[in-house]
């Protein structure tokens, strides 16, 4: 605080001292240099009057309130308008108190001028010399670096670097042929991107920075690859959503993540349709502490629904959610509430007491291989007789709409998990009536970081220093960012009208040996360090996934990253006998669950289990 006070002060004696100074020379100017008696009386005799006049005209524009350092256009603009209007009063001042001097016109238009480059030069002298002291421009200290895309987001993030001690910044590399060569914040634009490898050795650069956040995710991953086989490092700026929002500066990099590689266009929202559905209305999701129910909650909450009722079973996940979202929506009417899909009373009290409007289930076991042995006929309680329960209460409660979380598992399923995940469905086609309420089925696949996904397990792999293992080299599944599944998850909601099979667009699958090479050359190993092995295929597990059974069909939809899938239905008695079969609590073994599942889904055919 004082030394605030002292630099203020600092600076407006500098003012005044300026003031003072360029009255004395625009006389000496306009005389040149040869001043007689009687003008030096003037001089003297007019300078008590105009640098008052100009100090009052200083303070009026609040020139003290910005930092020299920072000095920028604004503030040039402000001392502008300052000096022209105490240019504008002094002849009048001096008239009006009839000062017995006569000032010539010539130095009325040559004070300020020179009052103007005085005091803007001074705070652009004081800034440059400020920065270059400490960081400099020109300064050969810290790291070589190179700036991916000149555009925006990158001439902000040089002027940034321009500051740090830790970057040494030698240009940019862009495909804009217009910026090829020219110099930008006083960079040059060396050449295009492919050009990486060369510049890298000329400036000796060992890291690179991609400054392209509204760049589509094709282009971002070529450039990371390029800085790959260059044998760089490569880090990025924020997302270009959280540049949006605010949340991040330009300036904050990340190191590159898996998901910049397999990153996907961002979703295109209804957000008009979401906010009818959603806002000021009661939203359940099941699930709710899981990797894909708690994002459904976190994007829910943006549309600021009447109460957002979080249905989860695990303590711990419950736990963790509540945490996150009470300090980031703390004004949501957000309910925290333990329960099981299976427990008809804990959801009749739920649904009694909030009357929810949209349901979104996201309860389900997920694990493929766990599923498999000794928990087959759990998985289909929890995963078929715990949505006839869910769905049957939001039946009777008027619930409007309730999407099931499907998976392309239950696609030609080859595991109990994945048919289980298919039965759900036909249970929902089969609780679809002609009114009341609309159920609609999302199916997608494999999300990054999901709980219990490759990621994770590949991450914590690479920690402990290897191996990562891997079931088979031609193992492949379809992926996509949690955000995005949850931002069409809810699309798919609002778009059915009751019964659909919504299929999400995956985009190409990969190959999990490849995810794994990247995730080592991402985490600054190479395959030399960390090895890669082979295990085989474990119980249940299917070489690809698919999206559509053999005999299914998809029809486009108004949004481009979601088809419908026109799968088999189930008839009344069919679906009949299927309740009466899970609704038996009675244990069964594994080959008990497996014979009565192929009966319901005939193309399921199970893996011999090891």
């Amino acid at each position: 605080m004082i030394k605030s006070k002292l630099n203020t002060s600092l600076a407006i004696a500098h003012d005044i001292v300026a003031a003072g100074i360029a009255w004395w020379l625009a006389y000496l100017l306009r005389f040149n240099f040869e001043l007689t008696p009687s003008f030096q009386e003037e001089l003297w005799q007019t300078l008590i009057w105009v640098v008052p006049v100009q100090a009052l005209a200083f303070f009026a524009f609040r020139l003290y309130q910005g930092v020299w350092r920072f000095a920028s256009v604004p503030d040039l603009r402000r001392i502008l308008f300052a000096v022209l209007v105490a240019s504008a009063l002094i002849p009048l001042v001096l008239g009006f108190f009839r000062v017995q001097a006569i000032v010539p016109r010539s130095v009325l238009i040559i004070d300020p001028i020179l009052l103007l480059l005085m005091m803007g030069g001074s705070r652009l002298l004081y800034r440059l010399w400020k920065e270059n002291l400490l960081y400099g421009n020109f300064q050969l200290e810290g790291e070589p670096v190179l700036i991916l895309g000149a555009g925006d987001a990158g001439v902000a993030l040089s002027k940034d670097l321009s500051r740090s001690k830790d970057w040494h910044l030698v240009g940019f590399l862009d495909d804009s042929l217009s910026k090829q060569g020219r110099t930008l914040n006083g960079f040059k634009v060396h050449g295009k991107l492919d050009d990486l490898k060369c510049w890298a050795e000329k400036f000796d650069v060992k890291q690179v920075i991609i400054a392209m956040p509204t760049a589509p995710h094709q282009v971002r991953k070529h450039v990371i690859d390029l800085a790959s086989e260059c044998g760089v490092k490569t880090l990025t700026v924020p997302r270009f959503e959280d540049l949006l929002s605010g949340r991040i500066a330009i300036s904050q990099l990340r190191a590159v993540e898996l998901d910049d590689l397999l990153g996907r266009d961002p979703v295109e929202l209804d957000d008009a349709g979401l906010h009818a559905q959603l806002t000021n209305q009661v939203v359940l999701v099941t699930g709710a502490g899981g990797s894909i129910g708690s994002e459904l909650c976190r994007q829910i909450a943006k549309f600021y629904p009447k109460t957002l009722v979080l249905y989860e079973l695990g303590e711990f996940a419950l736990y963790n959610i509540e945490q996150e979202l009470s300090r980031v929506f703390p004004q949501l009417n957000i309910v925290y509430l333990a329960g099981d899909v299976k427990d008809a009373v804990r959801l009749e009290e739920v649904f009694s007491q909030y009357q929810p409007s949209v349901v979104f289930h996201a309860a389900a076991y997920k694990h493929v291989p766990l599923m498999e042995l000794g928990n087959a006929w759990q998985a289909v309680r929890n995963n078929v007789f715990g949505t006839w329960q869910l769905g049957r209460c939001a039946q009777k409660h008027g619930v409007q709409k309730f999407v099931l979380i499907s998976t392309d598992k239950a696609v030609n399923p080859t595991n109990v998990m994945g048919t289980t995940k298919r039965m759900a469905e036909m249970v929902c086609q089969g609780l679809q009536e002609k009114s009341g309420t609309r159920f609609v089925i999302v199916r997608f696949g494999n999300v990054l970081g999901s709980n219990g996904s490759v990621i994770p397990k590949f991450r914590e792999q690479i920690a402990q220093g290897g191996p990562i293992t891997v079931t088979h080299p031609d193992i492949t599944r379809f992926f996509m960012l949690i955000p995005e599944a949850a931002q069409l998850v809810m699309q798919a909601g609002h778009m059915g009208k009751g019964g659909e099979i919504f299929v999400l667009d995956m985009g190409e699958s990969v190959k999990i040996v490849d995810l794994a090479k990247d995730l080592i050359r991402l985490s600054g190993f190479s395959e030399n360090d960390i090895k890669i092995e082979f295990t085989g295929l474990r119980p249940g597990e299917k070489l690809y996934e698919e999206l559509l059974a053999d005999d299914e069909n998809t029809l486009p939809t108004p949004h481009p990253k979601l088809r419908i899938g026109q799968a088999r239905t189930v008839s009344d008695t069919e679906f009949q006998d299927l309740l009466n079969w899970v609704q038996n609590d009675s244990a069964k073994t594994d080959d008990e669950v497996r014979l009565r599942l192929r009966h319901w889904v005939p193309e399921y055919t199970p893996t011999p289990n090891k």
